[in-house]
């Protein structure tokens, strides 16, 4: 059963939406007829995503909030149910990308931030989400980027497999009763945090992130 109006429109919480593929999944959604709330930290690009939204007649909803206050995700999750009642799509973008090092040279404060953000942030929205994505018979996506085991991927490989490993044991729990769990991984594109982990790499072979959130979507 859907929690909301039936004339208002779908809700899309996009967490990580400032950038690359967050970025162009809220564009995405909105056009499809979505009203998204973009989550991100970086006010200035969650305007610029916001403009383009608009100027495509897409509505959104800006949330300039920090994923790793708990108290911050609380307060967002309650004025969503208030406001909304529930989620119909939840898109997981937000991740750390430590420095790539050697296992040995891994720094502890790059390791804590990815395993805060990575595995903590992850489990904390599934908590916190996860009535409302079931009130209106949502889905959440999670995506993998298999870099597990990855020379200098340390501490980014294995907290994302962490992190999938999560949304598996999710997505297997609520099989019959829902939400639905959907895991995808998309091809390498031109985003950020691959320039920092490829520095060089020719950009104009990569699938550009319009594109794959366009896959995406399509599969959801």
């Amino acid at each position: 059963m859907n929690g909301h109006d039936a004339n208002a429109p779908r809700l899309a919480l996009v967490t990580g939406a400032s950038r690359g593929l967050g970025a162009a999944l809220a564009e995405g959604l909105a056009a499809r007829g979505y009203h998204v709330l973009a989550v991100a930290r970086t006010v200035g690009a969650l305007e610029e995503l916001d403009d383009r939204i608009r100027a495509a007649g897409g509505q959104a909803t800006l949330a300039p909030m920090d994923v790793t206050e708990p108290e911050a995700m609380k307060q967002l999750v309650q004025a969503v149910s208030g406001r909304w009642g529930g989620i119909d799509l939840w898109a997981h973008c937000a991740v750390h990308a430590a420095p790539m090092a050697p296992a040995p040279h891994i720094e502890s404060r790059d390791w804590s931030k990815s395993v805060l953000l990575n595995i903590e942030v992850t489990r904390g929205l599934i908590a916190l989400l996860e009535p409302l994505l079931r009130q209106a018979g949502g889905t959440a996506l999670f995506l993998d980027d298999a870099r597990a085991g990855q020379k200098f991927f340390g501490a980014y490989g294995a907290t994302k497999a962490a992190q999938i490993a999560l949304a598996r044991s999710w997505q297997a729990e609520t099989e019959r009763t829902g939400p639905r769990v959907v895991i995808d991984s998309p091809a390498p594109m031109p985003t950020a945090t691959r320039a920092r982990f490829f520095p060089g790499e020719d950009r104009a072979a990569l699938t550009p992130c319009k594109d794959e959130a366009q896959r995406i979507l399509a599969m959801l």
